[in-house]
């Protein structure tokens, strides 16, 4: 039986119940701006808001990477999830009765609908057998850590749901099993019982533990981290296993309620572990997370940069060793990413090798927070943390830290940045003596720049790839902007057709060929009398094409940019008869350039001796496509002294 499909009444249902404002402002700090609301693109490293959201029209759309569509699609690029996966956690969402198109398929797809909800309620329900078991004769070890060694109040303990795992083989299982009666099989999809490797039967995953449950950032419950009670136990902290809810690696803990406090106070403090968390939070200090026991990947960071405009991001670990040990090891992808300037990260190292729980049991939020404010970018810590470990009046280990800080700074994208850092730098090995700055200055840049050069001489080479990548630019621009003027303005789109048949062109991209043949056969293109009156009946090309992209994965889903104008496309769309122009002008350039390539190689393979007429046909041919291709050249360039004839551009 193949996979249910899902009857058209309830994608419309689910379409008009969805706000698209109320979805996207789950991963996305929205700002509102007239009628619409901005935001940073999740789509991309955005630098500055390009992100739009429309109420009205139930869209978004990325005014720099062109990223498009209605909530369904921003649900699936965003979690790579599949349209009829996305429409049922919406129906769930919204409390949408699901039907489907075969009748006899609707127990197959209420038990697919059930799946993810049954281990949802499965893990709550465990949730909240651990924290009545905290409170329980058994439970008082745990209770008592928390009060007294962790100083927690029970509002804290409540707020968290903390909870306790008993230490019985069999203790949630037979609450969970033989109680409960939830299906065996979900319990341990839900990653609380684990098959016993010899004989049949299961044990608790979790035993003799504190337990501390993990939402996602949709306030989900999804999976626990369990700290051992005993003193040997070992491992001292462990997680729920991957599930169909639970993947560590994209999860923070803390981030379901710390969201709101990232994006007022305009940066993220992440930390070691989950009480460091808890005390952060009890101490008013909310916008704190943690990362689950692995190093923070780009796809963490940039969670937590849909909450900050300024991208500030503090890593905050112990000051000894082994917590700059520890912080070298978080930081993990993450300085890719601050190299490139796509985050701007700081290691805050508390005083006297502490944490953070510990330091708030002595100090106030206040001097927490005043440290966090003067924590240092990251490289000016891995600087310091250089020049601390040695002594530069030693010649062999002033080499080495020279030679750290040239492989160091060679990474860094923004010139700017890597001046600044050279001088900085020359001002350190100085030790002192300003005199000798602007020479060990000179020295660490002439080391960086030695050490960003390509190897080798591909001089040429490079230049003939750029001319081709440009070439490339200009054709994919010209053929765009035929297919933007085409679906924003009806009374230019025969003037096209017939430049493009006159010529005998084509497009050469095939996602602007896919979308030619779609909006040529909506506007029924092959008939003059059609092409002027599509539009008058009912839906436009425009609202058609934009209805399509919504939920399209095909070649709709690459441009987004066509049906949506700023104020450069505008401009284009105003100017049509010249951009058309120039636009069927290097399509044909390009067409000439092609021929002229080949005839080319022809000439160079023919034999002269052998065939001199051949010979000779192929040199006037040559001449005649590049005269073709100088003239095109001309044309395909816009006069801007143009303007001045078109009343409504001001140029």
């Amino acid at each position: 039986m193949g996979s249910p499909r899902i009857h058209p009444d309830t994608i419309d249902d689910v379409r008009q119940r969805a706000d698209i404002v109320d979805i996207v402002s789950e991963q996305v700090v929205l700002k509102k701006q007239g009628k619409d609301f901005v935001g940073l693109c999740p789509f991309h490293d955005d630098k500055s808001p390009s992100f739009s959201v429309s109420p009205a029209k139930q869209f978004y759309y990325c005014f720099s990477c062109g990223a498009g569509g209605n909530a369904f699609k921003f649900l699936m690029e965003l979690n790579q999830r599949s349209f009829a996966d996305v429409v049922l956690d919406l129906a769930r969402r919204y409390q949408v009765p699901v039907k489907t198109t075969e009748p006899e398929q609707q127990q197959a797809l209420q038990r697919k609908l059930t799946l993810r909800e049954q281990l949802y309620e499965i893990v709550a329900v465990a949730a909240k057998f651990y924290q009545h078991a905290l409170y329980q004769p058994d439970g008082a070890q745990a209770l008592t850590y928390l009060l007294d060694q962790r100083q927690l109040t029970r509002d804290t303990i409540e707020h968290f749901m903390l909870g306790y795992a008993p230490e019985g083989w069999q203790t949630l299982y037979g609450y969970l099993v033989e109680q409960k009666h939830y299906p065996v099989k979900l319990v341990e999809q839900a990653g609380l019982i684990v098959p016993r490797k010899e004989g049949t039967g299961y044990y608790d995953r979790f035993r003799d533990r504190l337990m501390v449950p993990i939402y996602d950032a949709q306030n989900r419950l999804i999976g626990f981290g369990g700290r051992g009670l005993a003193a040997d136990a070992k491992p001292k902290y462990l997680n729920s296993p991957e599930t169909e809810l639970f993947d560590k690696g994209k999860t923070l803990y803390g981030l379901d309620k710390a969201k709101a406090a990232i994006a007022k106070a305009d940066r993220a403090i992440v930390v070691e572990g989950y009480f460091d968390v808890i005390a952060l939070h009890a101490a008013g200090i909310t916008n704190a997370v943690a990362s689950l026991g692995t190093a923070l990947n780009a796809g963490q960071v940039k969670q937590l940069l849909r909450y900050t405009d300024s991208k500030q991001i503090i890593f905050n670990f112990d000051a000894d060793a082994a917590g700059i040990q520890a912080a070298e090891r978080g930081i993990g992808e993450v300085a890719d990413m601050a190299y490139r300037g796509d985050v701007q990260l700081r290691i805050l190292n508390m005083p006297d090798g502490k944490d953070p729980d510990d330091y708030l049991r002595l100090h106030t939020a206040e001097e927490y927070i005043a440290l966090a404010d003067s924590a240092p970018l990251w490289l000016d810590w891995q600087i310091s943390k250089l020049v601390c470990d040695r002594d530069l009046k030693q010649a062999d280990q002033f080499q080495q830290a020279s030679q750290f800080v040239v492989d160091l700074l060679s990474d860094i994208a923004n010139a700017d940045t890597r001046t600044h850092y050279i001088r900085h730098c020359a001002e350190i090995f100085s030790q002192g003596d300003g005199r000798i700055v602007p020479l060990l200055a000179e020295n660490l840049l002439a080391q960086v720049r030695r050490k960003r050069r390509t190897p080798g001489d591909k001089s040429h080479q490079t230049k003939s790839n750029e001319v081709q990548i440009l070439n490339r630019s200009f054709l994919e621009e010209a053929e765009a902007a035929l297919l933007r003027i085409y679906i924003h303005s009806p009374e230019h789109r025969e003037t096209i057709i017939t430049g493009l048949e006159t010529r005998d062109l084509g497009f050469s991209f095939s996602h602007h060929r896919a979308v030619w043949r779609m909006v040529t056969e909506l506007t029924q293109a092959d008939r003059p009398d059609a092409v002027a009156s599509a539009d008058a009946q009912g839906p436009s090309l425009l609202e058609t094409l934009r209805n399509f992209a919504a939920e399209s994965t095909g070649p709709l889903s690459l441009v987004h940019h066509l049906l949506y104008l700023e104020e450069k496309t505008r401009l284009d769309v105003l100017r049509a008869p010249l951009v058309i122009r120039a636009a069927i002008a290097c399509l044909e350039k390009n067409m000439c350039e092609k021929r002229y390539r080949l005839l080319l190689n022809l000439w160079s393979d023919s034999d002269f001796d052998a065939s001199p007429e051949k010979h000779s046909q192929y040199q006037k041919q040559i001449m005649a496509e590049k005269t073709r291709i100088a003239q095109l050249e001309k044309e395909r360039s816009i006069d801007f002294a143009d303007l001045a004839s078109i009343p409504w551009v001001q140029p």
